[in-house]
Parts: structure tokens; sequence; C-alpha cells
């Protein structure tokens, strides 16, 4: 499982630290891509292949189902740990993400989110202050 809520700085070279109790399930490689919400998403190797699998199945006719997969799958890049525990964020997944300095790298089970800080702040706050509306559609779905 992949939990928590970590602060880290881009290096001037564009690398983040993994945080230290991820390493070792990232530790044969992990896949980064363009997120939902202007966030990167990091999958290990073995979630990324049943993501790409699910992806490759839905239809290619339909424009929404196209536009996700190349959102996923156009963006994507391997990336490996270097001795330090980072990962080098290429240049246009920085951009994308709109990373300026400090970012928050957060584990949600099976995938990790690396937000811009700022964009972190604001997008949780919102939905703290909705957490009662959420709550109440997600117990409508049985959760």
């Amino acid at each position: 499982m992949l939990l928590g809520e970590f602060r880290h700085t881009l290096d001037t070279k564009g690398r983040v630290a993994v945080p230290a109790k991820f390493r070792d399930k990232l530790a044969s490689g992990a896949i980064i891509t363009r997120g939902i919400d202007n966030c990167l998403f990091m999958f290990t190797n073995a979630e990324w292949e049943q993501l790409a699998t699910k992806l490759m199945a839905l239809p290619l006719a339909q424009a929404n189902s196209r536009a996700f997969v190349r959102l996923m799958m156009a963006g994507a890049t391997d990336v490996a740990i270097d001795a330090q525990g980072r990962i080098l964020v290429p240049d246009y997944l920085r951009k994308y993400a709109g990373f300026k300095k400090d970012v928050i790298v957060a584990g949600l089970y099976n995938r990790v989110e690396i937000w811009d800080e700022t964009a972190w702040a604001a997008y949780k706050a919102k939905t703290e202050s909705s957490s009662e509306t959420i709550a109440e559609q997600l117990g409508e779905l049985g959760i």
C-alpha cells in the first residue's frame, strides 16, 4: 500500500525525492503520467500494466475514450529511483502539473499523486469544505 502525504522540493534538475516508505514498492521501476486535476500519477509497473490493459480495451470509436487514453498513455514515461531516492520528472509533466518548487507526494493505495503544493492546498481546502456532501453521495453508492 502507498499511503501518506509528504512535502518535498524539486531540485534544479527537476528531481523530486520519493518518500522512503514508498521506495521499496517502487524499487523495480515506476511509470509516471498526467493525472486528473492537474496532478501527476505514478504507478508501480504491475499497477500500470493493469491500468494499461483496461485503457486499451476502451472503445476506440468513442471520443472520450480516445481522449482519456491519449492523456494517460502519451504522457507516460518510466522512471527509476536514483541512489539518493529521487526520480526525474520530465519537463513536459512538470509544466502540465504547474510545478514551481514545492510539491506534495501523496500515496493513494495503488498509486502516488504528485501535486504542486499550492494546487494541492487549494484542492484539499475545496474537498474538505465539501466533505459532508461527498460522503452523502458516496453513501448512496454503498460506500
